[in-house]
């Protein structure tokens, strides 16, 4: 039974190879076509998201508190900006905060509120709101993350501080000593905070979409174009046979699983080479250098995605029976798969609630990995969500197949 079965498969795969040949003239326009055309979206997309490098973004400082210890971090921030090219920071009173905000000449501002001080030497949880500009979505996400930092590391100096302060009291010490002495440890404590390299720091606080344009979309580019690529395959090897041809296919035993493993196989291997080629041409162009961990790392990550992509194309093959109503299915599901995994616009600009969802997505975890790996030098990549959903793909494409098969009998 599996001879006959590699046997059946094998001339499907022999038969889409020798298409492949009949029509060899073709194929320079099938592969020339998705260059063209990623080509001319990522031009657009660069245009848009390139930005001057002397723009500094401009972060407000508001201080409600007046006191010695915020009027300090209010100092120490200001100063600190002076280090980092694309960070402006300025002490403003809560009126002219809104009113920048309202003129976009601010991406965001933090206020130390009221009494932030005592209720941080009490003992009781403090808070410092920060607020964004909506004209400035990427500027203000940017900030937020690095002053919720911030913050996190003043209330974990918090609670070292009241540590200080009650032991302090339990060797009685004087007041105004205990209090200097607690001044002191706060210092210690902010000057650690933002000084560490979690917070403010140019190499941290960095976008690949605006500081990298060209690497980020260039290797956005080549995700859009191996995605074009498989699908114009896939495409071309798709072919409607007369209702008596696919008769006479399945009283010789040859169900539509072999068929449809045989297209699967030469479309897949077929777009795997184009795929790896281009790659090592990208790295070539970015001048980037992988060790060889890191390449099996990318390697892995494109079988990934194109065996994904590839079985996606199969079910819709196997619901739809319209050709017409297929390929435009198929096409929108290509351009949604292409949109939310980051390639053309980068994922930071969706919705909240939106990008909650993107680690399901093969696509997404597939090119955030290679960019972790290709534009962060990252040595690691996560393999278990992809692989679980296309093992759940997988089981719906061979349900359907074998349903469909029941139904034909």
């Amino acid at each position: 039974m599996i001879m006959i079965f590699l046997k059946q498969t094998g001339l499907f795969i022999k038969n889409h190879i020798r298409q492949l040949k009949r029509k060899w003239y073709s194929l320079p326009l099938l592969f020339i076509f998705p260059l063209a055309l990623a080509g001319l979206m990522m031009v657009i997309v660069v245009s848009f998201f390139s930005q001057d490098e002397n723009e500094a973004i401009q972060l407000g400082l508001v201080d409600l508190d007046n006191s010695t210890e915020t009027e300090m971090m209010v100092q120490l921030l200001e100063q600190s900006s002076g280090f980092i090219d694309f960070l402006e920071v300025n002490q403003l009173s809560e009126e002219e905060a809104i009113e920048q905000i309202e003129l976009n000449n601010l991406s965001t501002y933090i206020a130390f509120p009221e009494g932030f001080i005592q209720d941080l030497y009490q003992g009781y949880s403090v808070e410092v709101p920060i607020v964004g500009n909506k004209k400035q979505l990427l500027e203000s996400y940017m900030m937020n993350e690095t002053l919720q930092s911030v913050v996190r590391h003043i209330r974990s100096s918090q609670a070292n501080i009241l540590a200080i302060n009650y032991y302090a009291k339990q060797f009685d010490m004087d007041d105004e000593e205990r209090n200097d002495f607690v001044f002191d440890q706060f210092q210690e404590f902010l000057m650690y905070t933002v000084g560490r390299d979690q917070v403010i720091r140019e190499r941290t606080l960095s976008n690949q979409a605006s500081s990298s344009p060209i690497a980020y979309f260039s290797l956005g580019g080549w995700f859009i174009i191996s995605s074009l690529w498989l699908f114009s395959l896939y495409y071309f090897f798709t072919k409607e046979n007369p209702p008596l041809i696919s008769q006479r296919i399945r009283l010789y035993g040859a169900t539509q699983l072999r068929q449809m493993l045989a297209k699967i196989t030469v479309t897949l291997v077929l777009s795997l080479i184009l795929a790896y080629l281009s790659f090592w041409a990208l790295l070539s162009f970015l001048n980037i250098e992988l060790n060889q961990e890191n390449i099996v790392r990318s390697f892995i990550l494109i079988i990934l995605y194109q065996v994904g992509f590839i079985i996606c194309l199969a079910i819709f093959e196997v619901l739809i029976s319209s050709l017409k109503l297929r390929l435009l299915t198929q096409i929108l599901f290509t351009s949604i798969l292409i949109i939310f995994s980051g390639a053309l616009i980068p994922t930071l600009y969706f919705p909240l609630g939106v990008q909650d969802y993107l680690p399901y997505s093969y696509a997404y975890n597939s090119l955030y990995w290679l960019q972790e790996i290709v534009l962060n030098g990252r040595h690691y990549a996560e393999y278990t969500s992809s692989l679980l959903l296309i093992g759940v793909l997988l089981f719906i494409l061979l349900g359907l197949l074998s349903w469909k098969e029941r139904r034909s009998i």
